[in-house]
């Protein structure tokens, strides 16, 4: 196969076998490449391929699902069309914002700082992921707080809920290597390891680890459907907000809460059982019990 580069005066050079200069991949169909033969980048010459291309998977043309697929992302060309389509990103944005919204203020003025937490007995943690078995920065920061929590006596017991659906990853035991190397006993850290979203967690902090107070841990963009959620199923909350850097990763939170906070409306209203309930632990109970 050879490859033509054409000038701004349209005379070319031919190249064949390895050419440095060629930036398309092979195994392109013919309908493809005649469209990229169209596409003139700023600055560079226009790529042509020439030749036929044995063992291209790409259809010569689209398919007439591939095509519908493409003439729906068009925009409208109306007037009245480009309205429209407006007014629905509008709504969109409206429903995305009003269960955020209600959680914000339905926690009110229950969230401040490691400094302004309440004394209770329990401190609960949620999960947030792990990086080659150990805690993120993200769930880092949390335990830190709860450790903070426990040296200044506004908690006895921190109970940390996560993820252990597969035996390769378990947040749970993480976050109690993490806080044992705070400075927290291990004696005062329960497992809950089928804290598998934020409602499953409130749910089983009640029902399963009798949890009626807590201080939950959190970063700010999540800490109000926290409180929020803990609160719909019996627990009389209180949420520390984790500060953070505004960094990719923080925006990325806070655009994600927008669609975590749909389903957790959903779940206060309608209080579904969490994914696995099981019966009652003593965890709790025994980490508050006086030794000896």
């Amino acid at each position: 196969m050879g490859v033509a580069v054409l000038g701004k005066s349209g005379e070319g050079r031919r190249r064949s076998g390895r050419s440095t200069g060629s930036w398309l991949p092979e195994g392109l169909g013919p309908w493809l490449r005649e469209r990229l033969a169209a596409v003139r980048l700023p600055g560079r010459p226009t790529l042509r391929l020439r030749g036929r291309v044995a063992g291209s998977r790409l259809p010569e043309r689209p398919t007439p699902r591939l095509r519908e697929r493409l003439a729906a992302l068009r925009l409208p060309r109306t007037r009245r069309g480009q309205r429209r389509l407006v007014q629905g990103l509008m709504v969109a944005c409206v429903l995305a914002l009003v269960p955020a919204t209600w959680m914000r203020l339905a926690a009110g003025d229950r969230v401040g700082t490691t400094a302004d937490a309440p004394a209770r007995e329990v401190a609960v943690v949620f999960g947030a992921g792990l990086w080659n078995g150990r805690p993120t920065p993200y769930l880092a920061h949390r335990l830190d707080a709860a450790a903070e929590l426990y040296r200044t006596g506004k908690v006895k017991v921190v109970l940390v809920t996560g993820d252990n659906s597969r035996v390769e990853y378990d947040e749970p035991d993480a976050m109690r290597t993490y806080l044992t190397g705070r400075g927290v006993p291990d004696g005062r850290i329960v497992s809950d390891y089928a804290g598998f979203d934020s409602w499953d967690s409130c749910v089983r902090a009640k029902k399963i680890f009798g949890v009626d107070r807590a201080v939950l841990v959190s970063q700010g963009f999540h800490i109000h459907r926290a409180v929020t959620l803990c609160r719909s199923a019996g627990i009389d909350a209180y949420g520390v907000a984790v500060d953070e850097p505004r960094d990719a990763t923080w925006y990325y939170g806070g655009a994600r809460e927008l669609a975590a906070s749909g389903k957790a409306a959903l779940d206060a209203l309608f209080r579904p059982d969490p994914r696995f309930l099981g019966p009652e632990e003593p965890g709790v109970a025994e980490a508050l019990a006086p030794s000896g």
